[in-house]
């Protein structure tokens, strides 16, 4: 038996848990705090809150979500970012979605960064299903801020999605709004706690019925470098009466491409 199949055995025990089980795991979950790090029961404690009792056969599956992100600083203002995201139905098998995206980005103020970005996806039409893929070409435009709070770092990322979708039927336009707030919590110079939640919206039209979606994500995160790191976590994302669950594994560098002043 390998670790994929003990993740989902022990994945699907935890969704079938009755209330009073649930609780109990709860409670045994808090008072490890008493033995272990904080930071760490308090992960495990936000990671168990969020499991919720399947209702479908893709609900039932604990699925994987992969994300390399980088920026690459051309000058004091201008830089340019790229996203791969691969989303999996099942622990790195059973493809959903990928996303290959390119931004270009300018600081207008230490604290606010303007973006234009371009996406190419490619959807599966399902969990289960044969069904012809849909292909996406997707544009955004982004405000991205950032603040303290009582010391604490607050970001605020604000987009519009035009997403141009090509499907086995007729083509359609989505228009998308999404907004996230989030926050990172220093442990040490090497662990961080990452975490932040996001609504997206898209409106409705003559072609489109309007739905919603909202992703709460929390991850550890780790330093390899000062200009890279990796997060793993876990990411519930709530969408047209689903409750998906996924566990995040994350690549993000910074690379500095101004060219450097002679002394």
């Amino acid at each position: 038996m390998n670790i994929i199949t003990y993740t989902n055995t022990f994945n699907r025990f935890l969704l079938n848990l009755k209330g009073a089980q649930f609780e109990l795991l709860l409670l045994f979950i808090y008072l490890t705090s008493f033995y272990m790090k904080r930071h760490i029961a308090l992960l495990l404690l936000v990671l168990s809150l969020n499991i919720t009792f399947a209702q479908s056969p893709v609900e039932n599956e604990l699925g994987s979500w992969f994300t390399f992100s980088g920026n690459h600083e051309i000058s004091d203002k201008v830089s340019f970012s790229t996203l791969i995201q691969a989303w999996d139905y099942e622990l790195a098998d059973n493809f959903n979605f990928i996303l290959y995206n390119l931004s270009l980005n300018y600081a207008v103020s230490p604290k606010t960064t303007a973006s234009l970005a371009y996406g190419f996806s490619d959807i599966d039409s399902g969990f289960e299903t044969n069904a012809p893929h849909t292909f996406e070409n997707r544009l955004s435009e982004q405000v991205g801020y950032k603040h303290k709070l009582f010391k604490l770092p607050i970001d605020h990322r604000f987009r519009v999605e035009q997403r141009f979708l090509n499907k086995s039927g007729p083509n359609v336009i989505h228009n998308r709004l999404r907004y996230r707030l989030g926050m990172k919590i220093t442990l040490n110079k090497t662990l961080f706690f990452r975490i932040h939640n996001e609504y997206l919206t898209t409106i409705g039209s003559k072609k489109v019925d309007a739905f919603s979606e909202n992703r709460l994500y929390g991850a550890l995160g780790i330093h390899v470098s000062k200009s890279a790191n990796i997060q793993v976590g876990y990411l519930n994302r709530k969408i047209k009466k689903l409750s998906l669950h996924r566990l995040q594994l994350g690549l993000f560098y910074k690379a500095d491409l101004r060219k450097k002043k002679e002394l």
